[in-house]
């Protein structure tokens, strides 16, 4: 497979990317991690400082990074999947204050354990701004900060930014203010898995590539070519989950799409701004993403692509021409410096994990032994290193403030049977599109993404 055609990011490594051994045949192991994107390597480097004795097996279908790990738009961020209203709401205030500080500690400890292992990532810690363009986008603005400051975080975590400070940060087009957070930085996210791919080995890990999975059960990940038997079976499969035995319903796989220029002359990037890499986006309901890559591109991304029947998930998926288009377009009115003469040189997408409450879950099944993390909803390139460490405590049977942040033990409702999870998942992003025509037309909130948020428990 030609795997640097995946994304920009893998197209970018300085190295090879040539599978590693499969698995020979059956083997034991103290713990057998399935999946080698961010999820599984981070819990096998936490699991093996904490106990080098410790023997660990990671199995991958194709290579470390094939996932959204290598294809995602590289924002390390604080952002958890769900809201502190949200949070607060199923597990009361302290524990929402709880959750968004161990990711904002969480943003430092991705950047510590960067610069520990020597991982050449393009780390760049120059926050997030999230512009608002519309009075309804400014109205989320100000109610997301009116938000933080009753959960008591201060101008120093989220700032309202005006028109002229929002824009010397992305001087996009018709920008009327929005809102800037330092705990965010910008990567390049398959340098980051790649290099950690190394890393756990370094450290006396095994990594299996180019070994499917075929079923996960009590004391044992089944693959075509034996059985690795161990008393712990972590499954990290995030977007890649319903294709498991027993585990259709369990998240959807929601397809996000990106593009990438040509690298961008200085004169560009000066009408641009962006000048400390900060990750950018807008308060529009169809998520849309952006950062300015080391090498000078604008890689861009967004939601927009169909959810397929049966939680289907295809390479021929990863490319949707009419979302490529989209997103162009909207670069265009984001930043019309970026003309048409502005070539993109790179088009990729995959699937992302969202749970049915939109809530993202770790945990350890003591009585089977079976522990997972996932339902990231897009914001995983950070949250997965929050999940490795906690999984690395709750198999260690160790306790700790990570293993009693709410979202440990979470267990999601199941999604709806097909065909109304195929019509609810379609049916909800064009509403979300809907809702963003309207609001550009006229200004005020939409009333029906507001009904749709409510169906979401958001």
């Amino acid at each position: 497979m030609p795997y640097r055609e995946l994304s920009y990011w893998l197209s970018t490594v300085d190295e090879p990317l040539a599978a590693r051994p499969p698995l020979p045949g059956d083997t034991d192991a103290d713990v057998v991690i399935v999946g080698a994107g961010y999820t599984g390597l981070w819990t096998a480097y936490y699991l093996a400082r904490a106990d080098p004795a410790l023997r660990i097996v990671v199995l991958e279908r194709e290579i470390a990074g094939y996932g959204a790990s290598g294809r995602n738009g590289g924002w390390c961020s604080a952002l958890f999947p769900t809201s502190l209203t949200g949070l607060a709401r199923r597990h009361g205030r302290e524990a929402a204050t709880a959750v968004q500080r161990a990711m904002q500690a969480t943003v430092r400890e991705v950047g510590r354990a960067v610069a520990a292992e020597g991982i050449d990532c393009d780390w760049a810690s120059g926050g997030t701004v999230v512009l608002a363009r519309t009075d309804a986008q400014l109205g989320r603005a100000r109610a997301a900060v009116e938000e933080a400051r009753a959960f008591g975080f201060g101008p120093e975590d989220l700032a309202l930014l005006d028109a002229g400070e929002a824009a010397a940060r992305c001087a996009a087009e018709g920008v009327r203010g929005g809102t800037y957070t330092p705990h965010c930085a910008a990567v390049h996210p398959a340098k980051l898995v790649r290099g950690l791919a190394r890393a756990v080995e370094r450290l006396g890990v095994t990594i299996h590539e180019r070994t499917p999975v075929h079923e996960i059960r009590p004391g044992a990940a089944v693959t075509p070519a034996g059985r690795v038997r161990a008393p712990v079976v972590v499954r990290a499969t995030e977007g890649y989950t319903p294709q498991l035995p027993g585990q259709r319903r369990a998240v959807v796989p929601v397809y996000s799409l990106m593009v990438a220029t040509e690298p961008l002359p200085a004169e560009t990037w000066a009408r641009i701004g962006l000048a400390e890499r900060e990750t950018f986006s807008d308060h529009r309901h169809v998520v849309i993403y952006g950062q300015r890559t080391a090498d000078g591109r604008l890689a861009f991304g967004g939601r927009g692509a169909p959810y397929h029947f049966g939680s289907r998930v295809r390479s021929g998926y990863d490319r949707e021409p009419a979302v490529f288009a989209a997103l162009r377009r909207t670069l265009g009115e984001l930043f019309p410096v970026l003309g048409p003469d502005v070539a993109v040189t790179h088009q990729w997408g995959g699937p992302l994990g969202v749970a049915r409450d939109w809530s993202a879950s770790v945990g350890l099944d003591r009585a089977t032994g079976l522990a997972w993390a996932g339902g990231y909803v897009g914001d995983g390139v950070s949250t997965t290193n929050l999940a490795g460490r906690t999984l690395a405590d709750l198999i260690l049977g160790a306790e700790s403030d990570l293993t009693a942040l709410p979202w440990v033990g979470h267990r999601s409702p199941r999604w709806e049977p097909e065909p109304l999870r195929w019509l609810a998942v379609n049916a909800g992003l064009r509403v979300m599109f809907s809702a963003d025509a309207a609001e550009a037309r006229t200004g005020r909130p939409s009333r029906r993404a507001a009904l749709f948020g409510r169906f979401l428990g958001h």
